[in-house]
């Protein structure tokens, strides 16, 4: 093949014979790995946070029965949308009158395929400081506020409206934790130098991974360029011992997140000329 025509194609083919390592959660990492696949890498699925059900399922739904009591209910997550509407739409329908608010796009879409509108979300930068720099929550006194999460979570959202007057319930509407996951064809390839950058959007992913891959792993993966979804994920990067800068996508999303990958490639193959 001629050189022209092999810049041609890499130029069509930006992940052209690089290995994505894509740790979200199993049921989500399909779309991603397709944009992937498409620019011309090759996906290697390895999840590093399991989904499950909440600690207190009972308690969920004897809330979900009040949510009439509520002026607004903030989703944080695509999964807590899945996991509480499909728990809602079992035992009634949203109240007319609750406002809906979610921390990203990718939640407002979720809620949209639900048949609900989102009420209040960021145009961009999709964490919990954009949403609350929305004009509709800065005067929240009096309202009763329910924030659909996993367990744990930042308290920024729920510290914040209850600063401004809220009053504040969280409800854990699913768990995260550790999957049950056989690590040696991924230490395998890190071996070959087969893994070229690692995507990732949660410093509780990247504790997971870190803590997964074993003694055995660190040293390959603290080496390994990482693509995340957040500024916030660098203090944890650095904290894990990580040897490179890691590059910052515009938000954890699917399409930025290739954008990103792309993004570090470029220089990539620069450097490599």
């Amino acid at each position: 093949m001629a050189s022209a025509d092999m810049a041609a194609m890499a130029t069509d083919l930006p992940l052209q014979g690089i290995t994505v390592m894509v740790t979200r959660p199993a049921h989500q990492a399909a779309p991603f790995c397709r944009m992937v696949e498409a620019a011309g890498g090759q996906a290697l699925r390895f999840p590093v946070l399991a989904i499950g059900d909440p600690s207190d399922v009972d308690g969920l739904d004897a809330l979900i029965d009040r949510l009439d009591e509520f002026h607004l209910a903030v989703f944080v997550s695509p999964n807590a949308v899945e996991r509480t509407m499909h728990r809602i739409q079992a035992r009634r329908t949203l109240p007319p009158t609750l406002q809906l608010a979610t921390v990203g796009i990718k939640s407002a879409q979720a809620l949209a395929r639900f048949g609900h509108q989102v009420d209040i979300c960021p145009p961009n930068r999709f964490d919990s400081e954009a949403l609350l720099e929305t004009p509709e929550l800065q005067d929240v006194r009096g309202w009763n506020v329910v924030i659909f999460r996993g367990n744990g979570g930042r308290e920024l959202l729920g510290a914040t409206l209850t600063a401004r007057g809220a009053r504040v319930t969280f409800a854990e509407t699913y768990r995260r934790g550790i999957p049950d996951a056989d690590t040696g064809q991924l230490l395998h390839q890190w071996s070959r130098g087969d893994i070229h950058v690692i995507t990732i959007t949660s410093a509780e992913g990247l504790r997971n991974l870190y803590a997964m891959v074993g003694q055995a792993g660190r040293l390959w993966l603290r080496d390994t360029p990482l693509v995340v979804g957040c500024g916030r994920m660098l203090d944890t990067a650095r904290e894990l011992g990580f040897t490179r800068t890691a590059v910052v996508a515009d938000d954890p999303s699917d399409e930025s997140m290739l954008v990103a990958v792309q993004k570090w490639a470029e220089k990539r193959n620069q450097t490599h000329e």
